[in-house]
């Protein structure tokens, strides 16, 4: 179960890497607050996976 949470996980961050490429890229200047957020977004994601799997997956120790 934790593969397919880091499966979904990774997808989602790659959307939304891609996505804010696609935006980014079409443009000569990037301010860095732009950078951030999309930096935020992603680390939100994995973030959430890591949770969930904490969640699923009991500790070694």
């Amino acid at each position: 179960m934790s593969e397919t949470l880091e499966n979904e996980a990774i997808v989602e961050a790659l959307a939304v890497i891609d996505q804010h490429l696609r935006e980014l890229h079409q443009r000569e200047l990037v301010s860095t607050a732009e950078v951030s957020d999309v930096l935020l977004d992603v680390r939100s994601i994995l973030a959430t996976l890591d949770a969930a799997v904490d969640d699923v997956v009991p500790s070694p120790n």
